[in-house]
């Protein structure tokens, strides 16, 4: 008698679906949901990568201009880029790493590329490409070594944590001066701006609005938010239709495609040469450090949640998973945007039931189809987007409840990450402190064992850094 063999999709042998305990539907189902959850970034990175002076003006730190997809071809091209590298990475971490992860351009560390590597060191954008390129190729050296998960292994649990909430709190004061809510005061530094300001205005109903669609548990609620705000802005007089176009063909990527200025870098800002490659290996130094946290994080969080966590404790296929993101930052450097990394808002697909790359694979593309709507995007105002900022990084400062501030030597270094990347408008420059600061503490309390002889070399490079660029 002959025993009838089942013969099984390409989607079920390949990505494993019954061995997962799932099936087609529920994945592309989850990669909807987390395509929805983290679209936001199409409209949200060239508006803040604008401001690095990725525009055809050239203009840096003009936040509060409006940037138009189709009428500026560089901003254009930054929208094309973001869609084709969230695509790349995260077609790389379905097909290769068979997880339900998607990646794109991170925040904060777009925040970090514009506010701190632009608009503070006064690096031009193609230079913080170069960097991001850099970062990019030691992720995958340190990554296929091994050596980025020994990094990751060495820095104190409450210091990944309040890194996390530092770049939450940056990206919360970036939406907040955005939408005019927060502006400059001789007095007292900073103030309230003009509530009755039609911008300001709208950002308010905007963080409102998403506020509310968070709190009642509503699927894309920052996307939704943000197409509300937007309409809401019209009345307004803040958004504009003159450019509308609901399908159009892709914009060109040409204004951004491989922009890499390395020569520069020598010769940035009149500095010597030595104070210029510091600057540069430091802003290096701290993207990876800024992408090794958010990365680990957000993958242990969403792995955790799904039970895809190995008798180690560790994440199944960590390394691929890491892998995937170095790639996914190199190829995104080349395309013209900043760091790529993996998605908290994964989570959303996991919680429909996504365990495998199909998953991702769907959630690529949608963002493949993405480019076909960019008349879209050019209509969305900053008041629109400023809200997104503010919400994301309230998020981000959830992690803070996991710091231990019952330890002094513990409680100081985090304090100064957290506050020191929003006082000092700086990522790098809250990192930098609470590197030095740490070992310091333990060393004076005689505690110095308990560190690992990694965060030493840290303290030390963040040392030479503050003494040869002391002002930047």
């Amino acid at each position: 008698m002959e025993t009838k063999v089942e013969k099984q999709s390409f989607l079920e042998s390949f990505f494993k679906l019954k061995e997962n305990n799932t099936n087609a539907k529920t994945e592309i189902i989850a990669g909807i949901t987390t395509f929805i959850t983290m679209a936001y970034i199409i409209f949200v990175n060239p508006s803040v990568l604008r401001v690095a002076g990725m525009n055809s003006a050239g203009v840096v730190g003009d936040a509060a201009s409006k940037f138009a997809v189709g009428s500026d071809p560089i901003v254009s091209a930054v929208f094309v880029a973001t869609c084709l590298a969230a695509a790349i990475g995260t077609f790389i971490m379905g097909f290769y790493a068979n997880l339900p992860f998607a990646q794109a351009p991170g925040m904060g560390l777009n925040a970090f590329f514009t506010y701190t590597v632009c608009l503070t060191l006064g690096f031009t954008w193609r230079q913080a490409l170069a960097a991001v390129l850099t970062s990019g190729i030691l992720f995958i050296i340190i990554t296929v070594t091994s050596i980025r998960e020994k990094i990751v292994d060495a820095i104190p649990e409450n210091l990944k944590y309040a890194m996390s909430a530092g770049v939450g709190l940056f990206i919360a004061l970036i939406g907040l001066k955005s939408g005019g809510i927060i502006v400059s005061n001789k007095s007292t530094l900073v103030g309230f701006g003009n509530f009755a300001d039609p911008g300001t205005l709208l950002t308010i109903i905007g963080v409102l609005v998403i506020g509310v669609l968070m709190a009642r548990n509503v699927k894309g609620s920052i996307l939704l938010g943000i197409v509300i705000t937007t309409i809401l802005g019209i009345p307004f007089k803040i958004t504009s239709l003159a450019n509308l176009h609901v399908f159009s063909a892709p914009p060109s990527l040409a204004p951004t495609f491989a922009s890499f200025d390395f020569a520069g870098l020598l010769t940035k800002g009149g500095t010597t040469v030595a104070s210029a490659i510091l600057s540069f290996v430091m802003v290096v130094i701290t993207i990876c450090l800024v992408d090794l946290f958010d990365t680990i994080g957000t993958l242990v969080g969403t792995a955790t949640k799904a039970g895809m966590i190995d008798e180690n404790g560790k994440v199944i296929r960590m390394k691929k998973a890491l892998i995937c993101d170095a790639v996914a930052t190199t190829a995104g450097s080349f395309l013209g945007t900043s760091t790529v990394g993996t998605y908290v808002e994964s989570t959303a697909g996991v919680t429909e039931g996504g365990r495998t790359g199909l998953t991702a694979v769907t959630v690529g593309i949608l963002f493949i189809l993405s480019l076909f709507f960019s008349g879209l995007v050019g209509v969305v105002p900053a008041q629109a987007t400023a809200p997104a900022l503010i919400i994301v990084g309230a998020l981000m400062m959830g992690v803070i409840k996991n710091i231990d501030f019952n330890d002094f030597t513990e409680a100081l270094p985090c304090f100064f990450a957290i506050s020191l990347m929003a006082f000092s408008y700086s990522i790098a420059n809250g990192i930098a402190v609470a590197m030095i600061v740490y070992p310091v503490v333990k060393i004076a309390t005689g505690r110095y064992k308990e560190l690992n002889p990694i965060v030493y070399i840290l303290g030390i490079l963040f040392v030479l850094r503050f003494i040869m660029l002391p002002f930047e």
